[in-house]
């Protein structure tokens, strides 16, 4: 994290490692960024609002969309991190305490309803959160019970979901079984795997390292979940749109336009640079992604330059150029892939100006050629 460094008024003591969040933000070449958790992963159509105005007041306008449905307001100044926080209290989007903030680190499927199993864990969860023993920051809890599991390739540690006949079960991650157990016993059964692998823990951080050198007890990995659904695309069905966001930065003033145009009363985050407006008549979509099979929705690109001060190119200028002939493309600022951990058919990697490329690995390997400018990459665009 060399050109993101950690604010002063970070809460310690209370949680293993840090995680960036509203209270802990982190400082990146064009100010700090504040994460906010949306409860539900889910926003009024005021409090999406609001946060539009923040973002544009306090910030450069941008909004984040992270690969765990949170939401992250860019370019705030460190002097005014206090009164961006009293206004995020005010929304309604923010917990009571720093703590409480820090240990809510739960994503549930975006395809909740009220009241449903779901929403009956969420709240469930969060009633117990206290009972949960110290964790890495990072570690986190998906709620996924709907009839088949939507969330298994978004980062979480604990896993609910359903067996193909409907049972509840929860999974650690790693595993490719989880434990049966049922909404009376379910928080339980969290905490006591929680005890588990703080007991337990020693050098890795998260559960599916942890797993693999120390299996748990056998009667947790009796039952395989359903049968995983893909996850949700760019379109409209009964009372639900859903529009992509090209490297998931959403514009505030577009995103504030949207929600007002199309009268949607309430706004839903997903980890797929997704998001949902709850009853609204799209008419204009004021630029975001409505085809299914747009390139931008999978190309990865960080802020690159000037946003952080690691990156010394316009790492999504270039991408956006080269995504529709490359359907797994990677444009990183630095060696170091903030924006995509994974390898990639093609990655281009930043270094003093011009770019390196990586075929099929990650921004971290030997690259096959060196010191490409942007516009030789867009003249050779299909011999990459």
């Amino acid at each position: 994290m060399s050109e993101e460094r950690q604010v002063k008024g970070q809460v310690k003591g209370q949680i293993k490692g840090w995680c960036p969040g509203a209270h802990t933000p982190m400082m990146s070449g064009d100010g700090l960024i504040v994460r906010i958790r949306p409860h539900l992963g889910r926003l009024t159509s005021d409090q999406a609002l609001g946060l539009c105005a923040i973002a544009q007041s306090e910030g450069n306008g941008i909004i984040d969309l992270t690969s765990r449905a949170n939401l992250q307001l860019r370019g705030i100044k460190e002097t005014r991190h206090e009164a961006v926080l009293s206004a995020l209290l005010a929304l309604g989007v923010l917990d009571d305490t720093p703590e409480r903030e820090a240990r809510r680190n739960i994503v549930t499927t975006p395809l909740w309803r009220v009241d449903d199993l779901n929403t009956r864990l969420y709240d469930a969860v969060c009633d117990r959160l206290d009972d949960l023993p110290d964790l890495p920051a990072k570690m986190g809890i998906a709620i996924d019970a709907g009839p088949s599991p939507i969330l298994p390739k978004t980062s979480a540690d604990f896993r609910f979901e359903r067996t193909a006949d409907g049972a509840l079960l929860l999974r650690l991650d790693g595993l490719s079984r989880g434990r049966l157990t049922d909404e009376d016993t379910a928080i339980d059964a969290l905490c006591e795997m929680a005890q588990w692998f703080a007991t337990t823990q020693t050098t890795a951080r998260r559960m599916a390292g942890h797993v693999a050198m120390n299996p748990p007890p056998a009667d947790w990995m009796s039952a395989l979940p359903a049968a995983a659904i893909p996850p949700l695309s760019p379109g409209n069905r009964t009372g639900t749109a859903t529009l992509g966001v090209a490297f998931g930065s959403l514009e505030a003033a577009s995103l504030s336009a949207l929600i007002r145009d199309s009268h949607a009363t309430a706004l839903r985050v997903t980890p797929w640079r997704l998001f949902q407006l709850e009853n609204a008549t799209l008419a204009d979509a004021h630029g975001f992604i409505t085809a299914p099979n747009d390139p931008l929705l999978t190309a990865h690109a960080c802020p690159g330059a000037p946003a952080c001060a690691a990156a010394t190119v316009d790492t999504r200028q270039l991408a956006r150029a080269l995504a529709p002939a490359h359907r797994d493309l990677h444009v990183s600022g630095c060696s170091k892939g903030c924006a995509y951990r994974h390898e990639a058919a093609t990655t281009l990697v930043g270094h003093d100006g011009t770019y390196d490329l990586v075929k099929q690995g990650h921004p971290w390997d030997q690259p096959c050629q060196r010191g490409l400018s942007a516009s030789d990459l867009k003249a050779q665009d299909h011999a990459l």
